[in-house]
């Protein structure tokens, strides 16, 4: 249920992602640049679905990918209104990554770490010191590694050849427009 949940959230896109201003549907070539966006921070790169998709490849490949997973079902968890759905949530949530038989545990320090007696009575914002921990773990280390990794340099090179194409193909138009008037 959990591992669903953070798939559907990682793949979730705002509406205005999904169309643009004018109504009409809009993809990621319309919209040049989110690796800019991604590099000036990360909260900027954990908004944008593609950039959660990209960082989830990077951190796969280091075996550190339950740092993210563990920050987006924080962030999911926050915004549960119901109780009991937030009592099973917060259950998973420890089960998945703090407890000591936790499948993807995550590295937070010992004495932040929650006791099982919490999860009866959840609140909003119970994960919320150890979710920072977990991104300023990301922040300082992983997310400084992405950037310069091939993954996310291989993207930006295709993001500006798409921009360099689209460019071209505005000039020759423009220029069409000149010669035929």
């Amino acid at each position: 249920m959990f591992n669903r949940a953070v798939s559907r959230l990682s793949r979730k896109r705002p509406p205005s992602d999904i169309h643009g201003s004018d109504g009409s549907p809009s993809s990621s070539q319309q919209n040049p640049k989110s690796t800019a966006k991604w590099a000036a921070s990360l909260e900027n790169l954990l908004e944008d679905p593609e950039g959660v998709k990209r960082f989830r490849e990077f951190l796969k490949k280091e075996f550190s990918e339950e740092n993210v997973l563990f920050w987006l079902a924080c962030e999911d968890f926050k915004k549960t209104q119901d109780k009991k759905q937030m009592q099973e949530k917060a259950k998973e949530i420890y089960m998945t990554f703090l407890s000591s038989k936790a499948s993807s545990q995550v590295n937070v320090e010992g004495q932040s770490r929650l006791n099982e007696k919490i999860l009866e009575e959840p609140h909003p914002l119970m994960f919320q010191k150890l979710q920072d921990q977990i991104f300023n773990l990301m922040k300082y280390d992983s997310y400084s590694r992405f950037l310069k990794s091939d993954l996310f340099l291989k993207h930006k090179r295709t993001e500006e050849e798409e921009e360099d194409a689209t460019d071209a193909q505005t000039a020759a138009k423009r220029a069409s427009r000149i010669y035929n008037t």
